[in-house]
């Protein structure tokens, strides 16, 4: 399957196949169009002076997080990269302390002292976003270490750039040799921050996997329904004892790595041909053609959205800084 518009099935015989009901589709589209917006919010105020630090957006990749976070249960945990913004949303984290956190404000997820990068939510199945390349591949694997013995799986975000970290390969084959419960899940956005794969990225990704004999599969990242899908398949297969997986989203960031990357690197048309495969234009289409939905449904979804930024924007900004002194204990 690649694009959301694939297939024909009725309304009905597609709900079924995708295991989503109608007023679930719609959430998933909500998730995704509250992390796009997100990310507008947090480039605006940046830009504005009030983030702190520096920022690392996903925008563009949104069907990926959503997808694989659909498929979890309460039982799994996540690491995030320093683009993790929608691997959090995903989860169900706060929007409105997420924000805040990157306002720097007493009142965010980490008490206004992680900042964009480094995003900690326990009670949402977050066990961390790591700034370090390759540093969710580590946590996650750990993590899979004793979940193994809850029946929990543990799901590791990173990018393509990590592939060549000494902490893919070595992590790779750790959870290979002891079975361990964990998903392996590249959004290969095709750039290691302003250098494209191409240059630095010898072979096919999904087959360094395939030789420690992961079970490994490629998929349009931009499509909600081929991530769910595949998404779910490895998380069954890795619950039910069958050690590690690999899942390789291809999609394509809209923004610059970072705050200060206009970008300027991409191939001419690039990124207007990617806007064409926008994951929430394809997304609105699925919904369109497999449930009973028209497009003011839809708009309905993005006009609440675009309100509740606003006020989260609003409150964040009068939410109070922290006072001088230790960090209050997270806890579960």
């Amino acid at each position: 399957m690649s694009g959301a518009g694939a297939g024909n099935a009725s309304a009905g015989t597609a709900a079924a196949a995708y295991g989503l009901e109608r007023d679930q589709a719609l959430e998933l589209y909500r998730c995704m169009v509250l992390i796009r917006r997100f990310e507008d919010a947090v480039q605006t105020l940046f830009q504005r002076g009030e983030v702190p630090g520096t920022t690392h957006l996903c925008t563009g990749q949104e069907a990926v997080a959503t997808g694989v976070a659909s498929v979890l249960g309460p039982e799994d945990r996540v690491a995030g990269t320093y683009r993790g913004h929608g691997h959090a949303l995903s989860l169900g984290v706060d929007p409105q302390a997420l924000l805040e956190e990157m306002l720097g404000r007493a009142s965010g997820v980490c008490q206004g002292r992680a900042g964009s990068m480094n995003v900690i939510d326990l009670k949402s199945r977050l066990i961390g976003c790591f700034g370090i390349v390759g540093g969710s591949i580590a946590a996650a694997t750990g993590a899979a270490l004793a979940l193994k013995r809850t029946g929990g799986v543990g799901v590791a975000y990173f990018g393509d750039g990590a592939t060549n970290q000494g902490y893919f390969h070595e992590c790779l084959n750790f959870a290979k040799v002891l079975n361990l419960p964990v998903l392996y899940v590249c959004e290969n956005n095709l750039y290691g921050e302003f250098t494209p794969m191409e240059l630095v990225t010898a072979g096919e990704i999904r087959q360094r996997a395939e030789t420690l004999q992961l079970p490994a599969t490629t998929i349009f990242g931009n499509d909600l329904w081929a991530v769910r899908e595949a998404a779910g398949a490895a998380v069954e297969r890795a619950r039910a004892g069958g050690g590690p997986q690999f899942l390789e989203a291809l999609t394509y960031r809209f923004v610059g790595h970072s705050r200060s990357d206009p970008g300027a690197y991409r191939k001419p048309g690039e990124l207007d041909a990617w806007r064409e495969r926008d994951p929430l234009k394809l997304t609105r289409a699925g919904i369109l053609e497999r449930y009973d939905a028209d497009e003011a449904t839809l708009d309905e979804v993005d006009g609440e959205v675009e309100r509740q930024i606003e006020a989260m924007i609003a409150a964040g900004l009068a939410a109070p800084f922290p006072t001088p002194g230790p960090v209050s204990e997270f806890k579960e």
